[in-house]
């Protein structure tokens, strides 16, 4: 995807972009930002008519690097199994966004940046945001690219949330969304998983109340936290076949606290991993926005109210073994869906991959959404 250009000099598009939105910008906590940093991505054209844009939406812990190689890690991007030439989403048909979240530490305004007030960082002085906050600071990227209305906004996990909230938010902007393995509220099961992150990393001392220093974050409370939530994002069936209980580099049982089982170095790994590229306080405005997410919650707990009226075109995707948004939300969306006399495809797919499913290699997923795009577009 490196290779894949946009043919316009224009240098609002392109690669590793970034760009600050003046003015002051509100939020839903009823604070607001004196102004927005958004870093994001595109790839295609935009054509005659801005008809063909996707806003593709990044989970909890992605970036803008949906497709791109990811500058700072030199990994490629988070989905080359659904964007890219020739894949569902294709930069020879669509004009292709992504931006990183408000909030996020990829070069968005967020608690790690600096706060023109004081000139010091804004650390846990950073406003609470929500996914609504989210999806209106793309909305606001979006005009800044010239972009009216999506064709369609893609979104799986938290970005699967941003696609619907977009759908409720700003009905006359989408066409069509396409919401992957999500839910339309955060469960207290969630809610749960999410506050032992959060209070591994406040109570690492390097924390210092977000006041930690580059070089000293809190590595090993977020290690943790991404060690709690990548189980979640997992399956019993999954780890089983890939660790069982087998034993890491050892024949028999040391009887210490060394990772002796080989899913317990699988785990410690990918915490390790995370801490080198992504940030603590981020980590925790994250997921609170994540908590507060519940789309029925303004409309009396009704989910119907909040699509009634909508002329978005819906595409709902769930796995069989995600315990993270399991299959019952999914459906909960549909059926508000179908009572709000929304247009909407619904599948739940076999995988043993557990809620990353999405981001594994899923042709079937690919399948559907490619076929629904491609209906849009007719």
């Amino acid at each position: 995807m490196a290779a894949t250009q946009t043919v316009t000099t224009d240098g609002r598009f392109g690669h590793d972009r970034r760009v600050t939105l003046p003015g002051r910008f509100a939020l839903a906590s009823g604070q607001a930002l004196p102004g927005i940093d958004i870093a994001y991505e595109t790839y295609g054209t935009l054509n005659a008519d801005a008809s063909n844009a996707i806003l593709v939406c990044h989970a909890l812990t992605g970036d803008q690097h949906v497709a791109g190689a990811n500058p700072r890690t030199g990994k490629p991007g988070w989905w080359p199994r659904l964007v890219g030439p020739g894949k569902a989403i294709d930069p020879a048909r669509h004009f292709i966004v992504c931006s990183n979240v408000l909030g996020g530490c990829s070069g968005s305004t967020g608690p790690a940046s600096l706060d023109p007030a004081t000139g010091k960082r804004f650390s846990m002085a950073f406003p609470m945001i929500t996914i609504r906050d989210m999806v209106n600071a793309q909305a606001r990227l979006l005009d800044h690219l010239g972009v009216g209305r999506l064709a369609a906004v893609v979104g799986g996990s938290m970005g699967g949330m941003q696609a619907l909230d977009w759908a409720v938010a700003h009905p006359d902007r989408v066409r069509s969304v396409v919401a992957i393995a999500t839910a339309a509220r955060h469960s207290a099961q969630n809610i749960a998983f999410h506050e032992v992150g959060r209070q591994a990393i406040m109570a690492d001392p390097m924390w210092q109340g977000g006041n930690y220093a580059d070089n000293a974050p809190p590595a090993a409370g977020l290690a943790v936290a991404r060690m709690a939530a990548h189980i979640t994002y997992l399956s019993e069936a999954g780890l089983t076949a890939k660790f069982g209980r087998r034993l890491q580099d050892r024949t028999v049982l040391g009887f210490g606290f060394d990772a002796e089982f080989q899913v317990e170095s699988y785990l410690r790994h990918q915490g390790l991993a995370f801490v080198e590229r992504f940030d603590a306080n981020s980590y925790l405005y994250i997921t609170r926005a994540l908590d507060y997410f519940d789309l029925a919650a303004p409309h009396d707990g009704v989910l119907a109210k909040a699509f009634a009226g909508t002329k978005t075109r819906f595409a709902v995707v769930s796995f069989t073994s995600d315990w993270l948004y399991p299959t019952a939300e999914a459906r909960r969306i549909v059926r508000a869906l179908n009572a709000a006399g929304a247009a909407v495809s619904f599948v739940e797919l076999e995988s043993p991959f557990g809620h990353d499913a999405f981001l594994l290699d899923a042709p079937e997923m690919v399948r559907v959404v490619d076929g629904f795009l491609r209906a849009g577009e007719q």
